[in-house]
């Protein structure tokens, strides 16, 4: 799948976008004895356009396309709206939503021009329903749905889909950083989080693997998923089937 191909994963030094990046490498992997291999680390600040700008020149300068495109890059802030920080808002709005309009603006082109591309943007649960305190994550991912949707239109006949994954709860640092402040905000302790709120959501009641939406995110990259376009597909446990 991947011979030839440039893959660029944001937010990929830890869960989710770190498991899809090591998907793409174990897919690759038979490859690196036949043809050469090449892995690069940026560390952009996906909150600054200018600097995913400069990430985005810099792939498209050594690369000549991204040819497939994961947009994983995400924060979470926990609080009721009237305490939400405007700091915490914004830096949300920016990663969760307008780093995935900024990389998917500046690969486009190529793609188009190559007649062949894959967008994979991680969205949520939270793209397709609501929780209480968590504003600004829900807009963003609601956001998320509609680029994607959008996108998927406008790049169509130019042999480019572009999808998103709504994965439920995954066992992530993401996760498990919001779990104080949702006992906090909520009047509970850690562990009736994890079992009251978390994985009351889920009718399966375990957590989402990582390895799960990894490779659900590498079949969408995939020559097989050339008909799959515009779709947000959940992964969630059953939970948005409530």
């Amino acid at each position: 799948m991947m011979k030839g191909k440039t893959a660029l994963v944001t937010g990929s030094t830890s869960g989710i976008g770190l498991g899809i990046a090591s998907e793409i490498e174990r897919l690759r992997a038979s490859l690196a004895q036949k043809h050469r291999i090449n892995v690069q680390y940026d560390g952009a600040d996906m909150s600054k356009p200018d600097a995913i700008e400069t990430m985005m020149k810099s792939a498209l300068g050594q690369f000549g396309a991204v040819d497939v495109l994961v947009n994983n890059a995400g924060i979470q802030h926990v609080a009721p709206v009237e305490e939400f920080p405007v700091d915490k808002w914004n830096a949300i709005i920016a990663i969760n939503l307008s780093a995935a309009f900024h990389t998917t603006r500046l690969a486009l082109p190529a793609m188009k021009k190559r007649g062949w591309g894959r967008i994979v943007n991680i969205a949520s649960a939270h793209a397709l329903v609501a929780s209480p305190f968590k504003a600004a994550y829900v807009c963003a991912k609601h956001g998320l749905a509609g680029l994607t949707k959008t996108v998927a239109l406008e790049a169509a006949e130019h042999g480019v889909t572009v999808n998103a994954i709504c994965p439920g709860y995954v066992w992530t640092p993401l996760v498990e950083k919001q779990i104080p402040d949702t006992a906090k905000a909520r009047g509970m302790s850690e562990e009736q989080v994890k079992r009251d709120v978390l994985l009351a959501a889920q009718p399966t009641k375990r957590f989402v693997e990582v390895e799960e939406v990894a490779e659900l995110a590498a079949f969408l990259a995939s020559d097989a998923a050339a008909s799959i376009t515009g779709a947000l597909l959940s992964i969630d446990g059953g939970w948005t089937a409530q």
